[in-house]
């Protein structure tokens, strides 16, 4: 069994990660600013700020990984500047420093992001960046990082998660079934848009594969990860809906969605942010965002759960979280 050292533990794709190798019985260290979600994950957490360099370095020494996933990040796009997002960049640097020392490491993955570019952007190279928010700035100069102090001393691979959701998640996804369960969701008449979405279990499926075989090929690249094929966003609410048990989709005229936009940044000026619309969030849904997902289906073949699966399981898994609520 495998030694797994996991940043971002208590995260949404970091607690499904935590779960799939406790659950295959491998030795998992869980590490997190704050405390994982899931109370049988506690004997398996440290508490540690990616900043903290000593620190890191001290639970990464002691625990002695053979595989290492550092998938702890702000993720939120909240901050205006480079230096809001300090644990995506120092705390990137802490961390390949930190691998750099341990001798058993056989692969180490670093969680990057689609936002690295503009949504819908695919970069002729993995090297190409164009982000469009201080959050995706940072995430280019973490892997730009990666290249540069990992280098030829550790085999590595940068991977771009794009839109996942599933059990665990928050927002913008949460929102969006919290919305259809509450028959709030409505969206522009004859929207059209084609996304590479990942389902999470599908994701860590992934992860976990890449971990299996040490990266093979894929050592030294920045990759996608998503579902093998894109998702139609009008049959993935149907089916989400339907899981629900709710009405079919409704559909408006795009003025109204435009006027509400305006709404939204107007209130988002004013300090409010939970309204459900802007500019931005318009903007992105009318978006095509189809990405390269060939080279981790290579690794990880066919996905193991269908969009219809996965919707019912995260369903069901909304529904446990509202009666422990």
């Amino acid at each position: 069994m495998a030694r797994v050292l996991i940043t971002g533990g208590s995260g949404f794709i970091g607690t499904n990660l935590v779960e799939r190798y406790l659950r295959l019985g491998h030795s998992v260290r869980a590490v997190d600013i704050v405390a994982p979600r899931q109370p049988g994950h506690l004997p398996h957490y440290r508490a540690v700020d990616l900043r903290d360099a000593k620190a890191l370095r001290s639970v990464a020494a002691e625990f002695e990984p053979e595989l290492v996933f550092h998938l702890g990040a702000r993720t939120d796009l909240r901050g205006r500047a480079l230096a809001d997002y300090a644990a995506n960049t120092e705390g990137v640097a802490n961390m390949v420093r930190t691998v750099n020392e341990l001798p058993g490491v056989r692969l180490a993955v670093f969680a990057s992001s689609m936002l690295v570019c503009r949504l819908g952007y695919v970069p002729q190279r993995e090297d190409e960046y164009c982000p469009t928010s201080a959050y995706g700035q940072s995430k280019a100069e973490g892997e730009a990082i990666v290249r540069r102090l990992a280098a030829e001393r550790l085999p590595w691979l940068i991977v771009r998660p794009t839109s996942i959701w599933g059990p665990w998640f928050g927002p913008p996804y949460r929102d969006l079934f919290d919305a259809i369960q509450r028959g709030f969701y409505a969206q522009p008449r004859g929207l059209q848009v084609r996304r590479s979405y990942g389902f999470v279990l599908n994701t860590v499926h992934q992860l976990h594969e890449l971990g299996r075989c040490g990266g093979g090929e894929l050592l030294g690249r920045a990759i996608y990860l998503a579902d093998e094929q894109p998702t139609e966003l009008v049959e993935w609410i149907q089916l989400i809906k339907t899981a629900l048990g709710r009405r079919r989709l409704r559909e408006l005229p795009m003025p109204l969605f435009v006027a509400a936009a305006r709404l939204g940044d107007a209130l988002a000026a004013l300090g409010v942010r939970r309204f459900p619309m802007s500019t931005r969030r318009l903007q992105n849904m009318m978006t095509d965002a189809v990405y390269d997902t060939q080279p981790i289906h290579t690794v990880a073949g066919p996905d193991p759960h269908s969009l219809q699966a996965a919707v019912a399981l995260t369903c069901e898994w909304l529904a446990r979280q509202r009666v422990v609520a």
